[in-house]
């Protein structure tokens, strides 16, 4: 056997080996025995409810026991992180979080039944996404432009929905109405499936929100894109401008989605989870699956993904401020 074959045996057992855990010896068990609950805080449909099943059908593979779905949508996905912060730290409660859930909602919120940075940890985050604004094929609005202009003939007139109070499409309009002088009222919907069909039927003028979403809308033709909000055009939808480039200079946003625990689980069984789902996100397989939902794979580890969080903690403490947005 060769030193490298010797090492990769070594390192082998961490990574498809049970792992024992519990709270002392006579109490051990091998993680996982049983099914594990993925906490989802939005409705099924949305680009957060499509990252968890993506990644939990090969985690599931990967573990060699069900990774169940459990949509808990709610309070801007608080509802759900609630859950997954009391949950009992043994592995079996996980949490898709979102650029809201784990770090915009704790600025917004004047009260939250959760502290992101105290009681859940970041395991791995796996992917980001542009919002767009999303119009109907009938909106007289075919540009950004057209959008600002109306707005600002009529101030409050104009309606744009999100997926809920919190949401990155939430703090996207209201940034958006900070930097272009202009006034959108916003109306919270309970995920991204209740929005599209009010788009559609015209009862709201426009959605900003995760561009997963509104994929097959965009492909069949029934909706029009006028923006996103990334700093370069995505790649999807090469042919729809940034937001910069439609007259907001130096706007930017992205979402982003990751897994997150409880934060007491046990370090070992974090660290395995990290290990297979940053594996399973570089997949070629899964990451054209992440693509073709509309997002950009962006697989990293827990240190990785703590230093990631401080960044944008910083950032949407910031804008946060500037919209002067606030939540009870």
């Amino acid at each position: 056997m060769t030193q490298l074959s010797r090492r990769a045996a070594l390192a082998l057992p961490a990574l498809v080996l049970p792992l024992a855990v519990g709270r002392g010896a006579g109490a051990q068990a091998a993680w996982p025995s049983r099914a594990i609950r993925m906490i989802v805080p939005f409705p099924a449909g949305g680009a957060t409810d499509l990252t968890a099943r993506v990644v939990s059908e090969r985690l599931s593979a990967a573990l060699g026991q069900p990774v169940v779905i459990d949509n808990r949508p709610g309070a801007g996905g608080n509802l759900g992180c609630e859950m997954a912060a009391k949950a009992e730290p043994d592995g079996y409660t996980l949490l898709t979080c979102t650029i809201g859930t784990a770090s915009i909602n704790q600025y917004l919120y004047t009260r939250l039944p959760y502290d992101p940075s105290r009681d859940l940890a970041n395991v791995a985050l796996i992917n980001e996404v542009a919002n767009g604004l999303f119009v109907p094929v009938s909106s007289p609005h075919r540009t950004l432009g057209d959008l600002i202009a109306a707005a600002k003939a009529r101030p409050g007139a104009l309606t744009y929905g999100t997926p809920g109070n919190g949401t990155s499409g939430h703090l996207c309009g209201e940034y958006l109405k900070s930097r272009a002088a202009m006034d959108l009222t916003h109306v919270p919907y309970r995920g991204t499936s209740q929005i599209i069909p009010d788009v559609l039927a015209g009862r709201v003028d426009v959605a900003v929100d995760n561009l997963p979403g509104y994929v097959p809308h965009l492909r069949d033709g029934r909706m029009r894109c006028l923006a996103v909000t990334t700093a370069s055009r995505w790649f999807s939808l090469p042919e729809v401008p940034t937001v910069a480039e439609s007259g907001v200079p130096g706007f930017e946003a992205a979402a982003w989605f990751g897994f997150q625990a409880p934060a007491r689980v046990p370090r070992p069984v974090v660290e395995r989870l990290a290990g297979l789902v940053t594996g399973i996100v570089a997949e070629p397989a899964t990451a054209e699956r992440l693509r073709e939902i509309g997002s950009a794979p962006r697989p990293l580890g827990p240190a990785e993904f703590d230093r990631y969080v401080a960044a944008e903690n910083e950032k949407w403490r910031e804008v946060v401020r500037l919209a002067g947005a606030r939540l009870d």
